[in-house]
């Protein structure tokens, strides 16, 4: 099926009977009618549902959509987009080892990589991913479990080469784990460019209302980790938790994805609520006709903003000046994100008086929704990175994140020329 029917009807099909809309399983727990057969589903021998922290229907749901959207094999919901990175990482990492990260990423991601995990005993080396693969490869060690990427980096709007990156980590035995929010499936798909993992934060254009926090993995099912399984215990020999089960021997492609929910959800808990769920599932049944909508009016306004003398630099891939032109029309040739990044001519202090003299468009510690916003990074998201921190991570103290909505162009347009007018 075509995206667009996938973003309607994948994920919850209904039997004779059931609701045609996806129902909200509001429940902690599920019946069973002898001990036998919830022993099983403990024992990982049969599937259902016995307990929400693991799994619940109405997640699940929504969770099989976003799987095919991506073209995975599975997927698993979260309580947010940082969960779903924490968790993509720790269950191939554990103390000891180390991965390698491109440095153009959120700054929540940055800090949960460079900060918190050192704290759990996992290293991470941050690298420009436009350096050269042999400067990337140099980055690599003996105890390397992955790679990391963003499709379009938050805030920078810089898009990432998936196959270089899929190649480096390949030659190192190691998967590429890609965070595809910005985009979406709707515009690019980087399981057919060599990324072996997938997360998102839902919370953005998945949901595209601001109703709801989540997260997502997708797992393409397409690395061999017994082919490496000296780097991958956790997945390639006995887990003493299960009775020493054996993912990849157990569960083939879903191994990565089983020990996700079995282990990794079962310890830590980070389920998103299944109300959450259905709320986002209502996002996703119209993403496919909104990304476009946010491409359409995000270029106008780079094309706008690049023409106006107040404007120092602006960062929008549509934009055939811009770096990173050239990977948008290979990986994104439908459009990129709603996502704009650009300064002002003058200090950090005219990027404040800009924003604030907007009326339509809102300051908010948010990104990638129906309604067009506006953030000073360098002030709110990226607040906790000293200046040298914000460099590496492509993030200008004049960078001003402005995240073009659905609404009509002209009147996002008539806002940002009179605020410019009062700088």
């Amino acid at each position: 099926m075509k995206q667009s029917t996938l973003c309607v009807q994948a994920g919850w099909e209904p039997k004779n009977g059931e609701s045609r809309v996806l129902p909200i399983y509001q429940s902690t727990t599920f019946k069973y009618d002898n001990t036998e057969e919830m022993a099983d589903l403990f024992d990982l021998k049969k599937e259902g549902y016995f307990y929400t922290r693991l799994q619940n229907p109405t997640n699940d749901a929504v969770a099989r959509k976003i799987a095919a959207l991506e073209g995975g094999v599975g997927a698993m919901l979260t309580s947010s987009g940082q969960a779903a990175n924490f968790y993509a990482i720790f269950n191939i990492c554990e103390a000891g080892d180390h991965f390698v990260t491109s440095n153009e990423i959120y700054g929540g991601t940055y800090n949960l990589f460079g900060v918190t995990l050192k704290k759990l005993g996992i290293e991470c080396t941050f690298v420009n991913p436009e350096a050269s693969e042999e400067e990337i490869s140099a980055a690599f060690r003996p105890n390397t479990k992955a790679l990391f990427g963003e499709t379009i980096s938050n805030p920078g709007c810089k898009v990432l080469d998936i196959e270089k990156f899929a190649r480096i980590a390949h030659q190192h035995g190691v998967p590429l784990i890609v965070d595809n929010t910005f985009p979406t499936p709707i515009n690019c798909r980087p399981f057919e460019w060599g990324a072996d993992i997938v997360t998102h934060s839902t919370t953005k254009y998945m949901d595209g209302h601001a109703t709801q926090v989540g997260g997502c993995i997708v797992d393409s099912g397409n690395f061999d980790w017994d082919a490496h399984a000296e780097k991958f215990p956790g997945l390639c020999t006995p887990d003493e938790s299960y009775h020493g089960l054996t993912y990849t021997k157990a569960f083939g492609k879903m191994a990565y994805m089983t020990k996700l929910t079995a282990q990794l959800m079962r310890d830590l808990g980070s389920i998103p609520s299944p109300h959450n769920a259905f709320l986002l599932n209502l996002g996703l049944e119209t993403l496919h006709l909104r990304m476009p909508r946010h491409c359409e009016n995000a270029q106008k306004i780079a094309e706008f903003l690049q023409a106006d003398e107040r404007v120092a630099w602006v960062h929008y891939s549509g934009l055939p000046s811009d770096e990173s032109h050239a990977l948008a029309q290979k990986y994104l040739p439908n459009g990129s994100c709603g996502v704009i990044a650009f300064g002002l001519k003058g200090t950090r202090e005219t990027a404040v008086k800009f924003m604030d003299s907007l009326e339509l468009i809102c300051i908010v510690t948010h990104v990638a929704d129906a309604r067009t916003c506006v953030l000073h990074p360098a002030s709110h998201t990226h607040r906790q990175l000293s200046d040298e921190q914000l460099r590496e991570a492509g993030v200008a103290p004049d960078l001003i994140r402005l995240s073009v909505g659905i609404e009509d162009v002209d009147d996002l347009l008539a806002d940002i020329r009179q605020a410019l007018d009062k700088i």
